[in-house]
């Protein structure tokens, strides 16, 4: 009130850090103001765009005459807040001259102290002077004076030196025998005495006892006792009095146990020097992203990167129900939404695309050949696509608001900044998508699909998935797994299919007049849209089942070639008495088709935690159809992480509970390099994308593990804590040879953009040969282990 040229400003610590303005350390109370140049502060609006905490002074500043704004420290909050900006030159010329003289009448106040002190009065003696006298060093003994003398004639004379007995002259030597010197006798009342304790040290030996060399066994079998001498042995005196005799020290080493853990290392559990400076292996904070309307009391399950356009990130969510909910999925809430947010760098604040999906999304996937393609597995099983090439243009014009005001000519009239009323309906209404195909619900699978893959388009087919309907041939684009004990392959719809979908969406919303924000009641539609090849993991001979959550496949190009003619567009929407699909169980061997140079080894994690690898290709000789199987029970818990090394095709990482293993394709005897079994759970993970030994663990205590096979394979070279929760999902991404990020998402629905460091990012030299070395040497001493085993078994 009564200065309109005041506008007061609230800078956090970071902009403070940034524009070197931070209280206490580069300016004070009496040094209270700071001059910033009007072209950095542009540059902060143009970098951190709304987040800047100049945005609410945008237009003051944009009409600033001057070079310079003058940036005054408020401690006391005099106009509200912790600084303030001085928005002319007239007043800012007239606060620095108010500074000048306040700093001139400080100075003749300190000259006139001076001269007041200068009149010193009389010293008055109170018996220090008595006390330097003591403690001063007086010489009380007489020195001791030596004179040497020499003829002059020797002066400069040359000198010999030879061999002579000292006893045999008496002159020539001195002895000095010891004799009781008083000064040691006299008794000391008072003695200053610095004592500093050091521990003993002692040197000591050892040398074992060499003993002849005799022969020694080893028991393998125990004994087993008759029952009559087990009865006796039970009886017995001697069991009774060592019983008696054990039992006050076993209860006192129970109690002990209960109350001390005796194994705990108290060296590793001290701090350590946090003096030593940062590490250089680190994960640097760079954005976070959440959203109270679609997030809130929700788990980040799956987190993508765009593959063409920076900054882009899409995550999926999905609710955590209890039992209950699980069990009687009628229950579920019609104002509950089911999306796949995908949110900018540029503007962290607004969503760019909100696709939606008919039910909770567990796994989702970008198509490597057409970014615009989105494929989605559900929590009821069913596949769902999105089709985002109408919004690409939106993706890439994603900016930050400050380079659209600054780009603009002069000439031009500017737009007026927008209203924080404005920039919430703005962040509160993205655009939606809707899913432009579905998969039919009696041919999808019969629970949560866990896991999308995408497989190699071939060259003679539409890169963007879309072929012609008088088609011979169905391309195997997308692979999905379920715990239902299938995995099923899909072709990817044609567009006119697509957009006949989409169509009959729209009108079927229009007619039930449901608003966009509330989703259908009535997605069982027939789709037209069924899986080519099931795989059946069941054994009918053992009554086993594989309940598959993740599979990694080879990426080879192949064909299937179904039986007969293609149908028409109206021939598949007509009802089919017959399954859609071929399928591959331990007895079914009709309708299959011959799959030439193509690789049907697959892995798969189940459930239970067993790792299965399987081949899926029949055999032309046999009517069998069995896939050949075997299994490995190495987790504890489901398998959360199947992935495939990106510099090793035949190399992969499995994590689930407690463990984690790497396996070698081809090689059957079990994992090649496995973890010991830690305290928490292993909750995700994911390989580096540049450097072939180094891969990232998230835990459940919201800890990151950085495994780095060069420095250390029983233990993890470096952690980080990143948040308090469980950590469901790892996504790395390597924007730039500069920037690489890592994407870390927890169950409260908190999305963590995380900076890799340039340790972490470069690999070092001829590092891709020594991790290839260090497997192979693994495998051969695996081979080597077995062998020596089956030789033993051999003499048994």
């Amino acid at each position: 009130i009564g200065h309109p040229e005041i506008f007061p400003l609230l800078l956090t610590a970071k902009t403070q850090e940034i524009f070197n303005c931070r209280p206490d350390e580069d300016i004070t109370e009496e040094n209270c103001f700071k001059c910033i140049k009007k072209e950095d502060i542009i540059q902060d609006l143009k970098t951190r765009a709304k987040t800047s905490d100049f945005h609410p002074l945008k237009k003051v500043i944009l009409e600033y005459p001057g070079e310079e704004l003058l940036l005054v420290f408020d401690p006391e909050f005099q106009y509200g807040q912790n600084f303030y900006i001085v928005a002319s030159e007239e007043a800012k010329e007239n606060f620095l001259k108010s500074l000048v003289t306040a700093e001139e009448g400080e100075e003749t106040e300190e000259e006139n102290k001076e001269e007041t002190l200068e009149v010193h009065k009389p010293w008055v003696s109170l018996g220090s002077e008595k006390e330097v006298e003591e403690e001063s060093v007086k010489e009380r003994d007489t020195k001791i004076k030596y004179k040497i003398s020499r003829v002059r004639r020797k002066f400069g004379a040359p000198i010999s030196f030879t061999d002579k007995n000292a006893s045999d002259d008496k002159d020539s030597y001195a002895e000095c025998t010891a004799y009781q010197d008083d000064t040691f006798s006299i008794k000391m009342l008072e003695r200053d005495v610095g004592v500093q304790i050091v521990p003993k040290l002692r040197e000591t030996s050892t040398q074992t006892k060499w003993t002849y060399p005799k022969n020694a066994s080893t028991q393998y079998f125990p004994r087993q006792l008759s029952d009559e001498a087990k009865a006796e042995n039970l009886s017995s005196e001697t069991l009774k009095e060592f019983l008696t005799g054990v039992h006050l020290r076993m209860e006192i080493a129970l109690q002990q146990n209960e109350i001390m853990n005796v194994f705990f290392d108290d060296w590793k559990a001290l701090a350590e020097d946090q003096e030593e400076g940062k590490p250089d292996v680190y994960l640097k904070a760079y954005q976070s992203f959440t959203d109270v309307q679609y997030l809130k009391n929700r788990t980040i399950s799956c987190v993508r990167w765009h593959p063409t356009i920076y900054g882009i990130i899409a995550l999926s969510a999905r609710q955590q129900p209890s039992y209950e909910e699980q069990v009687n999925l009628s229950n579920k809430s019609l104002l509950h939404q089911s999306v796949i947010l995908l949110w900018s760098f540029f503007d962290p604040i607004c969503l760019q695309l909100v696709l939606k999906a008919p039910e909770d999304i567990c796994c989702f996937q970008f198509s490597p050949s057409d970014p615009n393609i989105i494929a989605g597995g559900c929590v009821d099983g069913q596949v769902v696509l999105w089709d985002i090439s109408k919004h690409e243009e939106k993706l890439l014009s994603a900016k930050p608001v400050a380079d659209e005001i600054i780009d603009s000519s002069e000439d031009e009239p500017r737009a007026a900044a927008p209203s924080p009323m404005q920039i919430q309906q703005s962040s509160t209404e993205p655009t939606l998508v809707r899913h432009c195909a579905a998969s039919s619900t009696p041919y999808s699978h019969t629970k949560p699909t866990t896991d999308v893959q995408w497989l190699p388009c071939n060259s003679e087919d539409n890169q963007k998935g879309g072929t012609s309907e008088k088609r011979d041939e169905n391309n195997l684009q997308l692979v999905t797994c379920s715990p239902d004990c299938s995995i099923l392959f899909w072709d990817i719809p044609s567009i006119e299919h697509r957009e006949k979908f989409l169509f009959e969406k729209i009108k079927e919303d229009k007619r039930s007049h449901l608003p966009l924000d509330v989703p259908d009641t009535d997605e069982d539609l027939d789709l037209s849209w069924k899986p080519l090849i099931k795989i059946n993991l069941r054994e009918r001979d053992t009554n086993t089942e594989y309940g598959p959550t993740r599979i990694s496949l080879r990426e080879l190009q192949y064909r299937y070639k179904p039986p007969g003619k293609a149908k028409s567009l109206s021939a598949l929407r007509a009802p089919i008495k017959e399954k859609p699909y071929t399928e591959m169980s331990a007895s079914s061997s009709k309708n299959l088709e011959v799959l030439e140079n193509i690789s049907t080894d697959f892995f798969v994690g189940n459930e239970d935690g067993e790792i299965v690898y399987s081949k899926w290709k029949k055999k032309i000789d046999t009517n069998s159809a069995k896939p050949h199987s075997q299994k490995y029970a190495l987790h504890t818990e489901t398998i959360n992480t199947l992935q495939k090394s990106p510099f090793f095709k035949d190399i992969f990482l499995s994590i689930g509970g407690q463990k984690f293993a790497i396996w070698k394709e081809g090689f059957t005897n079990g994992p090649i390099l496995q973890s010991s079994c830690s305290a928490g759970r292993y909750t995700a993970g994911q390989w580096s994308l540049t450097r072939p030994g180094v891969f990232f663990i998230g835990r459940d205590n919201g800890n990151i593990d950085i495994w780095d096979l060069l420095k250390k394979t029983h233990e993890p070279s470096h952690f980080q804590n990143i948040c308090k929760s469980i950590i469901t999902f790892i996504s790395p991404s390597s924007a730039s040879e500069d920037k690489h990020f890592l994407a870390v998402s927890d169950n409260l629905g908190v999305l963590h953009i995380l900076e890799i460091c340039q340790t972490l990012c470069h690999p070092s030299s001829n590092e891709h040969a020594n991790i290839l070395d260090y497997f192979e040497r693994e495998v051969k001493y695996l081979k080597y282990c077995e062998q020596e085993f089956n030789e033993y078994q051999k003499f048994q």
